[in-house]
């Protein structure tokens, strides 16, 4: 098994085999790309100039200096295949040039603890797809019962909807309980307040690399080409506003206020060994759709909630990215089978990743059954929704011999709401 000269424990995300990318600052300096590698951010300014990525297709172009992985993700595979290679290379336990070169060395590593990770990218749209079987199933029969669970498209193309971009927030950003219109049962209106039915929603994301002109689709058998790599997301979810908001357009508000992304891009490539086949499809999907390999990764997941001041976590979720019944290369030939144009940097969700047994669903909407049946946290108390003040952490790794490829986490506490009075108060002043 390859490894690095930084020490790596068999629990790290971040092996050699991984090598993910994100944007990092240090201090007041400005923010630059490197590579996680076990403890450590290898800067990847510092390489570059330095030489040692001469030959790779980077070299003269600044790339690793700017905020974002924008201009790195529009060089294409072949590009990133060769500057994971030279990397995995450089950081080898039998490579000199870097292991046995202190000054270099001195300038290149920091430590994890001490960086702050920011946004990998200038993210210019935002699409989140609906592309769990067993979560579209366990929503469809709360609301319109078992025997009319799926609507009638479901199985023949993926579902998704066009999102906001700029909301999208780095891991450890708190997120405020928004405010907005809701309709009580017992009630004949909507009344205004904070969302009392706050949710957390367990998927992976992915950005897009080389995107495609306006009026050409991708095809599926090319669609892995546009994707640089994946992270994980939680994608906050009003439930109680969406209710009433959400016919006949779908999410808007509900969905609008926040969503939290890990700060490092996991390559597919490092995700090849860790393929594997999704469910079957049932129907056939037309022939756009049909990929003709395995689609999916063997992606382990887990959530955990912690309430403030108690240091004390519950595990709530357990689930796997395989389960997705539409892989990411059939949603993003999907995406611009009309001729919709993507570009480097935006980002796909996949929705909510749900297995198919309770412990696997990936809501609070499906663990509590829409709030009848409480989930019961260590410590004592129980959740049906999120409270102010709670921690939600989403963790995701593949397992493989002796090593992980981990996506860190996504990590985001709950602050109160807005006061009500306040708003209109400060509305009220705006006219004045």
């Amino acid at each position: 098994m390859k490894k690095s000269f930084i020490e790596t424990k068999p629990e790290s995300h971040f092996p050699i085999q991984n090598l993910p990318y994100g944007i990092f600052q240090v201090n007041s300096a400005n923010p630059r790309v490197g590579t996680a590698i076990g403890d450590y951010v290898l800067d990847l300014t510092v390489i570059e100039e330095a030489g040692l990525l001469d030959g790779t297709g980077v070299e003269g172009k600044n790339i690793f200096t700017s905020p974002s992985l924008n201009s790195f993700m529009a060089l294409g595979r072949s590009v990133w295949s060769a500057v994971r290679k030279k990397l995995q290379h450089l950081l080898d336990e039998n490579t000199p040039d870097l292991r046995d070169h202190e000054i270099l060395r001195a300038h290149a590593f920091y430590l994890l603890k001490d960086v702050t990770m920011l946004l990998p990218a200038e993210i210019g749209d935002y699409t989140d797809f609906y592309a769990s079987k067993e979560h579209a199933t366990n929503v469809g029969t709360m609301f319109r019962g078992k025997d009319n669970a799926l609507m009638p498209n479901w199985t023949h193309l993926p579902i998704g909807y066009h999102g906001r971009a700029s909301s999208i927030v780095p891991s450890g950003t708190p997120v405020r309980r928004p405010l907005g219109q809701r309709k009580p049962r017992d009630s004949e209106y909507p009344v205004f307040g904070p969302c009392t039915q706050l949710d957390f929603e367990l998927e992976i994301g992915w950005f897009i690399g080389p995107g495609n002109t306006l009026g050409e689709p991708i095809p599926v058998h090319e669609a892995e080409d546009h994707v640089f790599g994946l992270v994980l997301v939680n994608d906050w979810s009003a439930r109680d506003i969406q209710a009433w908001e959400y016919q006949p357009l779908g999410p808007f508000l509900a969905k609008n206020f926040a969503t939290s992304i890990s700060p490092w891009v996991v390559p597919l490539e490092a995700l090849e060994p860790f393929r594997t086949a999704g469910p079957k499809q049932d129907p056939v999907p037309l022939p756009y759709l049909q990929q003709g390999k395995a689609g999916s990764f063997n992606i382990n997941l887990e959530v955990y909630l912690t309430p403030e001041n108690t240091g004390t976590e519950t595990r709530i979720t357990k689930t796997n990215f395989s389960y997705m019944y539409w892989s990411i290369a059939q949603q993003v030939a999907h995406h611009t089978i009309t001729g919709c144009n993507i570009r480097p940097g935006d980002m796909h969700a996949s929705g909510t990743i749900s297995g198919p047994t309770r412990e696997e669903r990936g809501s609070l909407l499906e663990l509590s059954w829409r709030g009848s049946e409480p989930v019961q946290l260590n410590g004592g108390g129980e959740r049906s929704w999120i409270e102010d003040g709670d921690t939600l952490t989403i963790s995701g790794w593949c397992q493989g011999d002796g090593y992980r490829i981990g996506f860190g986490e996504v990590t985001g506490q709950i602050l109160p709401a807005h006061s009500e009075t306040n708003v209109l108060i400060n509305q009220a002043a705006l006219k004045i």
